[in-house]
């Protein structure tokens, strides 16, 4: 083998991984060293995120979108995983109902959205833009409630059925999502940082942390090291994920082509959430084979998941960032700048309105992780709790993953909706009208679950 610098395959991720690591460490230079940044709570992750961005734009830095959309894939999935195989150490009594209350939130914004943009696109055909698509509106759900992945299937879709620009419309709302989460929500932390200074403050010792070493677990270091030990069981989750997903997708496709093309690009985009789900039972069996005195010692442990959580987080923040790619939308911007300001304006004020209902004691957690998802991505969701709650101790982070998986269940309504919606203008109104009423159900399931908790 070559192992100069002529084998580009053999070098290239490393190099690529260098950028990005040298980066960070810029970017961490200047948060610490320029007063107004440090301030502001703007992540070091977020800023290396647009350093790259900028480098990228300028030609000065040569990455392939492909590898950013990779390492961002990836990185959500193995963040997650190393959450959900920790210990834990308490138990609540209402994960199902949070983590349903939290699914029919998620879908119940995606409505919102929808309908926020369906009336903005039949405004717009109804009086200064009559070509306009009426049912472009939903896109706004697809790129900011669920990201560029479905802006993009979707766009696409809408193009074949003539909307000239489709597909870059939902992209460039999926990239400006991205961007409104991260500057909304650095604006909300700044807002609200006399509340927060105790979680944030890089100067204070007091910071909780996991105790390192729990009682019964593996040594530091025995035959493999312990950190091994953490990154094997993320890995062997991982690719039991893999396995697992590969196995549904060629069952789907025996028992159904057509519903296997509709279903398995949803399986592989939210990879990350069936991920949880596996490593969650992983931890519990560990658990189980424990009390029954079968294994005799923990392996997993607290401290450094949250470090691997934490890590490959980082990562795919700086890399999501990077990976925003703005296309040409010469001739759609009138319709585009007014969406994603109303979109983002009504995504705010519904999501606070609710996060203060139904998450009482972790308000501003969960506001900020819903609406960073809502608008841009999980990765994002992720990187505004994480500034506020670093360890992770409400369970703001965790409602992102059980309530995605709910989600699911309660969106397979609105998948139907999308198809029907383009093909005429009265479907689309038909369309809105029914995004309405499975609105108000949502809304009511929501806070009959919440009444019901405080009646306990």
């Amino acid at each position: 083998m070559d192992y100069s610098e002529l084998n580009t395959e053999l070098w290239r991720p490393i190099i690529i991984v260098g950028i990005i690591a040298s980066i960070t460490l810029f970017a961490n230079v200047i948060r610490q060293k320029i007063s107004f940044i440090r301030k502001s709570y703007i992540p070091t992750a977020v800023l290396a995120g647009f350093i790259l961005l900028l480098l990228r734009s300028l030609n000065i830095v040569h990455i392939r979108q492909e590898f950013l959309e990779l390492i961002t894939y990836h990185g959500i999935a193995i963040g997650f995983i190393a959450m959900s195989l920790r210990v834990k150490r308490e138990k609540t009594t209402d994960t199902y109902k949070v983590a349903v209350k939290s699914g029919a939130l998620i879908v119940s914004t995606y409505l919102v959205q929808a309908i926020t943009g369906l009336v903005i696109s039949l405004f717009l055909v109804f009086t200064f833009m009559p070509q306009f698509f009426p049912a472009s509106g939903i896109l706004l759900a697809m790129g900011f409630g669920q990201g560029p992945g479905q802006a993009n299937n979707v766009g696409s879709t809408y193009e074949s059925l003539g909307f000239v620009g489709g597909q870059s419309y939902g992209l460039a709302i999926a990239a400006s999502g991205y961007l409104i989460a991260c500057t909304v929500g650095v604006f909300f932390l700044n807002k609200r940082k006399s509340k927060i200074t105790k979680y944030t403050d890089e100067t204070s010792n007091d910071t909780p942390i996991d105790i390192f070493q729990d009682e019964d677990e593996i040594p530091i270091s025995q035959s493999i090291d312990k950190l091994s030990i953490q990154v094997a069981l993320i890995v062997f989750v991982y690719l039991l994920t893999f396995g697992i997903l590969v196995g549904v997708s060629r069952l789907l496709s025996l028992i159904s082509p057509g519903v296997a093309n509709t279903l398995s690009p949803i399986l592989w985009g939210f990879n990350f959430i069936f991920a949880s789900a596996i490593a969650s039972g992983v931890a519990a069996l560990i658990s189980v084979l424990r009390k029954k005195g079968i294994m005799k010692r923990q392996y997993q442990n607290n401290y450094l998941l949250n470090r691997i959580s934490g890590l490959a987080f980082d990562i795919m923040i700086v890399a999501g960032i990077a990976s925003i790619n703005f296309t040409d939308i010469a001739k759609l911007w009138i319709p585009f700048v007014v969406t994603i300001l109303l979109g983002a304006l009504v995504t705010y004020l519904y999501l606070k309105f609710m996060s203060n209902k139904i998450y009482k004691g972790y308000e501003n957690e969960a506001f900020l992780s819903m609406f960073g998802m809502l608008t841009g991505t999980i990765s994002s969701g992720v990187l505004l709790v994480r500034e506020i709650d670093p360890e992770y101790k409400t369970p703001a982070a965790n409602n992102l993953v059980t309530g995605s998986g709910a989600a699911i269940v309660f969106g397979a309504p609105l998948l139907v909706l999308i198809g029907m919606a383009p093909k005429s203008l009265t479907m689309t109104f038909i369309v809105l009208g029914l995004i309405i009423v499975y609105l108000a159900l949502l809304i009511f399931l929501i806070l009959r679950l919440n009444k019901s908790k405080d009646s306990e």
